[in-house]
């Protein structure tokens, strides 16, 4: 049974994405709140992509990779990523977060957080595609938070 749970006190699940959060205009990560993080979690990550840019850019857009959160973080603040958290690199080509920027029509951003049982041995700068090489027969437990963003 999923226990572990990700909201944002910015916006609801399936909700709309308040504009700040866009690339274009602040480009700073929403706040999160994090509950149930079962036993045994050694670490956390978060990745925040879009599927919706397939037509488009012709792949799912990495906006957002971050890994080693520690157990105990039950909050992420706006802008801020917790001590000893390691961000990889976004499809934008900067480390960190690369806020919703649909070039076509409103777009689902997917907010995935999963409870792993092991520190990430990952240099800062890694991709997507690295992280969940990396978190392969690690994750304990998944939860999602969906998001809307219209250009």
């Amino acid at each position: 049974m999923t226990t572990l749970k990700i909201e944002s006190p910015a916006f609801d699940d399936g909700k709309e994405i308040p504009r700040k959060y866009g690339y274009k205009l602040s480009n700073v990560n929403p706040p999160f709140i994090i509950e149930g993080v079962p036993d045994g979690t050694r670490s956390l990550a978060l990745i925040m992509d879009d599927p919706d840019a397939v037509a488009p850019a012709g792949k799912v857009w990495d906006h957002w990779v971050i890994w080693n959160i520690p157990p105990e973080t039950d909050r992420m603040m706006e802008d801020g990523v917790p001590p000893g958290s390691i961000e990889g690199k976004n499809d934008y080509g900067q480390i960190g977060y690369g806020g919703p920027n649909p070039p076509d029509k409103k777009h689902t951003y997917i907010f995935e957080l999963y409870a792993l049982d092991t520190v990430l041995d990952l240099k800062k700068g890694a991709t997507k595609e690295q992280l969940k090489k990396a978190m392969k027969g690690h994750v304990l437990d998944k939860a999602v938070l969906k998001g809307t963003y219209t250009p």
